[in-house]
């Protein structure tokens, strides 16, 4: 049976990271990536691993290849510090890992409490991610944003347990880290040769409104499926009008 590594990346995480970190302690080894966090965190992370490594932030994609090249073993879980592996996914995994698995990675649906409520309604659900793979055949695509694994050997399996993740209560924290990501992608989509103009800023911050309200259901889970939709507007609006400015 294959032997499992968790990696964490962290900065000032000391709020979200012991949770984070207690719902893994099955593993056969934690290791944590912190960028020079003042908050405690490395000095919490030492509680549960011995591998606790400090370096500068070189990017998302890069610091979780990083920690998964410092791993003792090939399969690798990455989670983030403000997401917890639920029993039943805990479960999951150690059955699939038992039975020596040929996928080269897996996905899994992550579910998020915003403003309160555990929401599978919107867009927010079941967003899925790809967060166990075997580092042999799998590797952390070079993005900005939205970083994600991509199989180079093998099919990619789903799992059907959630991975649980700790959104924001308060909107204007959670706008703050919208405007981040929104330039990101922004900066990503440029690269690309995406080019923005008037009637995408336009269009796709109501598609995307709509298609999170009502296609995905967000209206049935009252205020926070309204309040998640529309900040996913502003999201896309932001993105849009990042790209037409820059």
């Amino acid at each position: 049976m294959p032997k499992l590594s968790v990696t964490v990346i962290t900065l000032n995480e000391a709020e979200h990271l012991e949770a984070a970190l207690e719902s893994v302690r099955w593993a056969d080894e934690i290791i944590v990536v912190d960028s020079g966090s003042t908050d405690g965190t490395v000095d919490l992370a030492r509680r549960f691993t011995d591998k606790v490594i400090v370096r500068d932030w070189p990017g998302y994609a890069a610091q979780k290849e990083f920690a998964a090249s410092q791993a003792t073993h090939d399969w690798i879980l990455s989670i983030d510090a403000d997401e917890r592996v639920s029993d039943g996914l805990a479960a999951e995994i150690r059955d699939i890992l038992a039975r020596e698995p040929a996928e080269a990675a897996f996905r899994m649906p992550r579910m998020t409490r915003h403003f309160g409520k555990w929401l599978r309604t919107t867009d927010a659900y079941p967003d899925y991610q790809t967060r166990l793979y075997d580092r042999r055949r799998a590797r952390w695509k070079p993005l900005d944003v939205h970083e994600s694994v991509t199989a180079r050997e093998g099919p990619v399996g789903t799992l059907r347990h959630d991975l649980l993740h700790e959104g924001d209560d308060d909107i204007e924290a959670r706008k703050a880290k919208l405007r981040h990501y929104a330039h990101l992608s922004a900066g990503e989509m440029k690269r690309r040769g995406r080019r923005g103009g008037t009637l995408a800023l336009l269009l796709h911050p109501p598609a995307a409104f709509l298609r999170s309200y009502v296609l995905r259901r967000g209206f049935m889970d009252g205020a926070a499926g309204f309040r998640v939709s529309a900040l996913q507007a502003y999201y896309v609006y932001l993105k849009f009008a990042y790209l037409r400015r820059d």
